[in-house]
């Protein structure tokens, strides 16, 4: 199980939003340049609340590993494997283009990567419906009413 700690902002039913402070692993993370995390801020994300965790209380989340790491091989993977599938593609492609081989090839590559992004995009709507994908609720670590020792909100 992957998990990570926050404060539930909201709760709606049974949702909640939760404020995820930074981890120590997002100092080492290679897409931490795209991370609204590192820019200082906070990420809030929307969890299952079985456990019924009040507005203020401090949570423990996860999600299961194999889908963590199917999703990040959706993510990262995929979308390298149409950039080569693309550009190998467009340079096959280049002498019936009556294009540069180069040129075909970039073209390829950036086209097969943009329609990967797309069916992904699609893709992510899907997987928002399915419970086994979703981050939970899996412990209440502090109460509202408990003094929260080193987390308040706001970035260090």
């Amino acid at each position: 199980m992957v998990t990570e700690q926050g404060i539930i902002e909201e709760v709606s039913g049974q949702k909640a939003l939760v404020r995820i402070k930074k981890s120590s692993a997002c100092a080492t993370c290679e897409s931490r340049g795209n991370c609204e995390v590192v820019s200082g801020k906070s990420m809030v994300v929307e969890v299952a609340n079985d456990l019924g965790g009040g507005k203020g209380d401090r949570v423990e989340l996860s999600v299961p590993s194999g889908a963590f790491l199917k999703l990040s091989l959706l993510v990262y993977i995929f979308p390298a494997l149409a950039l080569m599938a693309g550009a190998f593609a467009g340079g096959v492609c280049a002498p019936f283009l009556h294009i540069t081989p180069t040129l075909a090839s970039v073209i390829g590559g950036f086209l097969a990567m943009g329609i990967t992004f797309y069916a992904l995009k699609r893709f992510d709507r899907s997987l928002r419906a399915r419970s086994k994908f979703r981050p939970r609720v899996t412990r209440i670590l502090f109460r509202s009413g408990t003094p929260q020792s080193d987390f308040d909100g706001a970035s260090n």
